[in-house]
């Protein structure tokens, strides 16, 4: 079996802070499932509750971000960082749940081919280091 996917601070930031930044809820639940929205927000509360109290400037970054100011990412992906590089078992933590939350993503974009004349048609979409393919057989 392979290593689980790493990811980095930025795109753990990202992730967890979705809840925030989104225009609305609904966007939010277009994208992903109501068990992914709510490890979301386990996710952010785990990075909220190891930076919280390192200094004024982050516990004023995770305020902006909660009211949805994203001009605080940047200071918490910095900070989280860190940490990510310091505690290999919070990085960890932090790797499986968001790995649990792009399992619970939801795919949207269908994969459609039309053919004609006895055409063959194969098609492939990655996404997130996984591989879709579609492949129609037509019996006559």
């Amino acid at each position: 079996m392979s290593d689980p996917l790493t990811l980095t601070a930025g795109a753990l930031v990202a992730l967890a802070t979705q809840k925030f930044v989104e225009a609305s809820a609904g966007e939010l639940a277009k994208k992903f499932t109501t068990e992914a929205i709510a490890k979301i927000s386990e996710l952010w509360q785990q990075i909220k509750n190891k930076l919280q109290g390192k200094s004024a400037k982050v516990d004023e970054a995770l305020r902006k971000l909660e009211s949805g100011d994203r001009s605080a990412i940047d200071t918490v992906t910095r900070n989280l960082d860190v940490l990510l590089d310091d505690e290999l078992e919070f990085t960890n933590e932090l790797n499986i749940l968001a790995q649990t939350i792009q399992a619970g993503k939801i795919q949207n974009s269908p994969m459609t081919q039309n053919n004609s004349d006895n055409a063959r048609g194969w098609q492939t979409k990655v996404e997130g280091g996984t591989a879709y393919i579609g492949i129609h057989i037509n019996t006559l």
